[in-house]
């Protein structure tokens, strides 16, 4: 008796630990906690950051471009060797010649130099456009990469839910049909049924274990995919936060708003894709204008500031530093380059003109799958309203075949035929309820969904 005691006391304390360890998890939970830990963010936020440094990159040359150089060189032989030595190291009037830099044996020079450029042919001006053009590119694609982020973790929150009770709804006809099995026995051990009716119901109720174990099966790999978009151990206990047996299914709150808004604007479908669209057709023209700017002259300010010495030993002689200081303007512009600029003019064009009918494509596109995701919206509606009353019926068609088996007026074939409908409304049911849920957050996140995905 102590014994069997114990053992209770842990059974209860075991299940009692395993619930307290379970995560419930609702849809904004799982989508929080995708976000977080979401690997395509991280290398979209990285292209946001690459995007920040290219504009930088570009910055850069308005404004002063400052370098440095140090150099000290030994001469080992030199052809002015001995004509200024010590005793010939002075002219007529004076000048010493020993501090020229013919035949030196030591020489150090260091040389600062500047340049600023004037006037570049409009090229730094269409580059800077080009990169913050690259900048809001980035953007968009974050936010195409978190709306596919979000579907595919809804997606997998509803495939979970609707094996859960897939799972549920093999389970329950199992045990309906056990049931059926040991009521058939006793009838037989009491002599109402024939052998026949008991084998029966036995292969009946055997034949459930097989849909029992593949939806389990099922299950399990629908509940691994919702741990790994959300980063979970593979041990963690979930339990999702939604029913879809609900009489009233109202639209996911994550995108409860976002839905009405779609579905009242046509403008709002897909509007990232098209915006990306768009700011590549301004690249390509800005990338024609930069050509362009290759045929200019280009105005560069330019200064050099020198410091030399020739020191006697290998060690520099600040006594003996001497300097240069240039200041100037530089101008370039190509004169012939080998065609070059006409081919690069060429293939300018042709980038706009790709990107320009890209476009086109991607309105054209983004129509046609704004329509089909709407009639589709409707569809599942449409589907999931229809079930409600498929199932009631089912139900009570199963409970009469229950009553008018036990009381003997029907065979069991009527019973298993009963139960077989009931289980079928009850997956369509669960099926209609996650394809619906799974439509109304497509529509919320067609505005920053790319084109073409499905």
């Amino acid at each position: 008796m102590r014994t069997v005691f114990s053992f209770a006391v842990f059974v209860l304390f075991a299940s009692s630990a395993a619930a307290q360890s379970s995560l419930v998890l609702s849809l904004e939970d799982a989508l929080r906690r995708a976000e977080a830990q979401s690997e395509s963010l991280v290398i979209a936020g990285a292209g946001e950051s690459r995007a920040r440094a290219g504009l930088g990159r570009v910055n850069s040359q308005r404004y002063p471009q400052v370098t440095f150089a140090g150099a000290y060189d030994r001469t080992l032989a030199s052809e002015f060797s001995g004509i200024f030595d010590n005793s010939n190291s002075s002219g007529d009037d004076g000048t010493d010649f020993s501090e020229l830099p013919f035949g030196q044996a030591n020489t150090y020079r260091f040389t600062f130099s500047l340049s600023q450029s004037l006037y570049s042919g409009g090229r730094i001006s269409a580059q800077r456009q080009q990169a913050a053009a690259g900048i809001r590119t980035a953007e968009l694609g974050t936010s195409s990469a978190r709306a596919l982020m979000q579907l595919d973790v809804t997606r997998a929150y509803y495939d979970a839910a609707l094996s859960d009770r897939l799972a549920a709804i093999a389970q329950s006809g199992y045990e309906q049909a056990d049931a059926t099995y040991l009521q058939t026995r006793q009838a037989h051990e009491a002599g109402r049924q024939a052998e026949f009716e008991v084998l029966r119901a036995l292969v009946q109720r055997d034949n459930q274990r097989p849909s029992v174990i593949r939806a389990r099966a099922n299950r399990d790999a629908a509940y691994l995919r919702l741990r790994q978009l959300l980063e979970l151990p593979a041990d963690t206990n979930l339990r999702l936060d939604v029913d879809l047996e609900a009489a009233e299914l109202a639209a996911p709150a994550p995108f409860a708003g976002a839905l009405d808004e779609v579905t009242a604007s046509a403008d709002a479908a897909f509007r990232t894709t098209l915006e990306q669209a768009e700011l590549t057709v301004r690249v390509r023209e800005l990338g024609i204008k930069i050509v362009e700017s290759a045929k200019k002259p280009a105005v560069n300010f330019v200064s050099n500031f020198g410091l030399t010495n020739y020191p006697n030993n290998v060690l520099p002689d600040l006594s003996k530093i001497r300097n240069n200081w240039t200041l100037g303007a530089q101008v370039t512009m190509p004169v012939f380059m080998g065609f070059l600029a006409q081919a690069e003019t060429r293939a300018a064009g042709a980038d706009l003109t790709e990107a320009e009918a890209r476009l086109k494509q991607a309105r054209e596109a983004a129509n046609l799958q704004r329509d089909t995701a709407l009639r589709d919206l409707e569809a599942a509606l449409a589907a999931w309203e229809a079930t409600a009353g498929t199932i009631t019926q089912a139900a009570r068609a199963f409970e009469i075949a229950e009553l008018r088996f036990r009381e003997g007026v029907s065979t069991q074939l009527e019973l298993s035929d009963s139960r077989l409908a009931l289980q079928s409304a009850q997956a369509n049911r669960a099926q209609a309820a996650r394809d619906l849920q799974l439509s109304r957050a497509r529509v919320a996140l067609l505005p920053h969904l790319p084109v073409g995905n499905e």
